[in-house]
């Protein structure tokens, strides 16, 4: 996986983050792999203030990297052709309504992994939780939450270290999970 563009990409953008020294969090399927559940992606998906956002269009665009298309937030390595998305500290993941959850300050949420800073386990699942719930378009979002109950057997205490906004949620899915692992065990 470390050879494939998208981790090529994951490597080149944090380098020049750490090296303007904008606070930023690996978050998506980037951040599930960290975190141990491997899956496949396309992109990378960075947390980052909004002053973070505005150093990196002025310091790599032109340099390496390119807006996907006039105005926007998010660029693509032109090396890779990788699309590397951005998303906004105080903004709301899902339908970009307010909401008790919101994307965090980078600094306050994230944790080093191999020399890359990605979004906190408990931080990843609640933006991931908060999205699936308000956006019918992110289900992918509540299947991964699903998966990664799975595949690093959480317990069931884990869902304490969640926003209370999301707490139900991450409790039904955790039943499915235990529920199917019973069926299979009968079976």
């Amino acid at each position: 996986m470390q050879k494939d563009p998208v981790y090529e990409s994951l490597r080149a953008i944090t380098s020049r983050l750490r090296e303007l020294n904008v606070p930023h969090a690996v978050m998506g399927g980037m951040a599930l792999v960290a975190h141990g559940y491997r899956r496949t992606t396309e992109d990378v998906d960075i947390l980052v203030t909004q002053e973070g956002l505005t150093a990196i269009h002025r310091s790599v665009v032109g340099l390496g990297y390119r807006p996907l298309f006039e105005g926007s937030k998010n660029i693509r390595d032109i090396q890779t052709g990788v699309r590397i998305e951005f998303l906004v500290t105080g903004q709301y993941p899902g339908d970009a309504c307010p909401k008790p959850v919101a994307f965090p300050d980078p600094d306050n949420a994230s944790v080093e992994i191999d020399g890359i800073r990605y979004l906190q386990l408990p931080t990843l699942i609640e933006l991931k939780l908060a999205s699936g719930m308000t956006n019918p378009g992110r289900l992918r979002d509540l299947a991964d939450v699903q998966e990664i109950i799975r595949v690093l057997q959480l317990p069931d205490g884990f869902v304490d270290r969640l926003d209370p906004f999301v707490r139900d949620e991450f409790r039904k899915l955790a039943c499915g999970i235990n529920r199917t692992s019973r069926d299979q065990q009968e079976t």
